[in-house]
């Protein structure tokens, strides 16, 4: 009889389960029925999976604090005529959508120059934080406490030494080794302010409240409300210790003037201001504007994540697919695309546009990779270059079309991104910059080599059926 009640109680709360599925707001046909059948398959597993896994849910009394502090940057986010860019008719639909997406107008004047490969870049951002005055603000995903980002780190203890306001926010996740570290604890006795953000406190309570792996995936430096980083560089070394067997990891980072610095200001508050709202008044640091730069380009910062319901960054990336018409080039360490962004990929090419993926040859996840690997048969079919990149990991997440248009950030090309993490990126509408971006994935192509439809089709037909076995789960990837 116990047994029988066991039954019936799993089946109840198996129907009730896949019934929340069916009537979940907003949640796409394919991941709806990928939920369905896993909860189906797999009853006991499948609900605590989707328990952990299947709804985005924000903690209330966050989502709260997200609203207002929102509704206090609405005002200081908005640009002076003097600032506004009207891009032209190739531009237009993509930044159009940006600005959807997240509010943010195109700005011109601006200026940009791309660091050099390899822990060059970690030397530039120490240099400006070096020469910081007022503020330095640091926002990265994974900071470890290993050369680079020890460097850094004195850095910025030298710089709250001298007087200025330096604020760090780092994912409590991602950068779990510094927060658990000794430089962690000198930094904030230094006078560094350093806050974690989605901190994972108590996570076999957190879970029940908030999903765990939501996380801040964004790479934001600003210093003086002058100049700006954006890329995909964490604050770590290129060796990258925790996965050093896939080093060196190869990243693109940016070093940004104008208008569109004021813009990542403004993403780094939208951050900070969540776990410290006593900082309000900091707001006033945006009276403080940068005036255009003559002869520079168009830029727009596009940032989301889960508590954005209205756009995502897929309608950015699909317009400019769209639009182009000579060629598209894509650098992604991460390919889970979404049935849009995959079809996109493939109209490009079918219509006579030169369109390049460059991938790395082995992935530090291989789910990811066996599930990137699923989708060559249809990219190559359809015309698109396959390159992969092989000494080491090509960690860039870049995409640049018609010589003109170009998008960096934190973005990888795949489901997380999208729909999960906080993220930001730039777009730019330049022929120098994105010139610049195009020689670095052609150099990315150099040192790569070409993945052709015979040798995909040579595959094993173990290896096809690990692909596409993992494919089936690329909807709760």
């Amino acid at each position: 009889m116990l047994a029988l009640l066991i039954v019936v109680l799993v089946y109840a709360i198996q129907f009730t389960v896949i019934a929340r599925v069916l009537l979940r707001p907003g949640m796409l046909p394919t991941v709806r029925l990928s939920w369905v059948m896993v909860v189906a398959v797999v009853p006991i597993a499948g609900l605590f999976l989707y328990l952990l896994f299947g709804e985005v849910r924000l903690a209330r009394g966050k989502v709260r604090r997200i609203t207002e502090v929102l509704d206090s940057l609405a005002e200081a986010q908005r640009q002076t005529p003097a600032e506004l860019a009207v891009p032209g008719p190739g531009a237009r639909v993509p930044f159009a959508t940006g600005t959807a997406t997240s509010g943010f107008l195109a700005v011109t004047g601006n200026t940009a120059r791309m660091l050099p490969e390899g822990d060059a870049e970690i030397d530039d951002l120490i240099e400006g934080i070096d020469a910081a005055v007022e503020h330095v603000h640091l926002l990265f995903y994974i900071w470890l406490p290993d050369a680079a980002g020890t460097r850094v780190a004195e850095a910025a203890i030298r710089a709250a030494g001298r007087g200025v306001a330096v604020r760090v926010l780092v994912d409590d996740l991602g950068s779990r080794a510094l927060v658990r570290s000794a430089l962690w604890e000198r930094m904030q006795a230094a006078g560094v302010i350093a806050v974690r953000a989605a901190p994972v406190n108590y996570p076999l309570v957190s879970f029940v409240v908030h999903r765990l792996d939501v996380r801040n995936h964004r790479k934001v430096a600003v210093v003086d409300n002058a100049v700006a980083w954006c890329g995909s560089r964490n604050c770590a070394d290129t060796a990258f210790l925790p996965k050093a067997k896939f080093g060196p990891w190869i990243d693109v980072l940016l070093r940004l003037q104008g208008p569109v610095v004021r813009q990542m200001q403004v993403v780094f508050f939208k951050d900070w201001l969540i776990y410290r709202p006593e900082d309000a008044a900091l707001i006033r640091l945006l009276d403080q504007r940068e005036p255009p730069r003559e002869g520079g380009f168009t830029a727009q910062v596009i940032v989301t994540g889960p508590d954005q319901s209205r756009m995502s960054l897929v309608d950015t990336i699909a317009a400019l697919l769209y639009g182009a018409r000579q060629q598209v080039i894509v650098t992604t360490p991460y390919f889970v695309p979404d049935r849009p962004t995959l079809s996109a990929l493939c109209a490009a090419a079918r219509r006579g546009v030169e369109v390049t993926l460059i991938l790395p040859a082995r992935n530090d996840n291989w789910v990811v990779g066996a599930a990137a690997e699923s989708h060559y048969d249809e990219l190559l079919h359809a015309g698109v270059r396959l390159r992969a990149f092989g000494p080491g990991l090509l960690h860039s997440k870049i995409i640049t079309v018609d010589g003109r248009l170009a998008l960096i950030g934190s973005t990888n090309i795949d489901r997380r991104s999208f729909d999960l993490n906080y993220e930001n990126a730039i777009l730019i509408d330049s022929e120098e910059v994105t010139g610049v971006l195009d020689a670095r994935q052609t150099d990315y192509m150099r040192r790569s080599v070409e993945v052709t439809l015979d040798e995909v089709m040579a595959w094993s037909r173990f290896r096809r059926i690990r692909n596409n076995s993992v494919a089936l789960a690329e909807p709760l990837l």
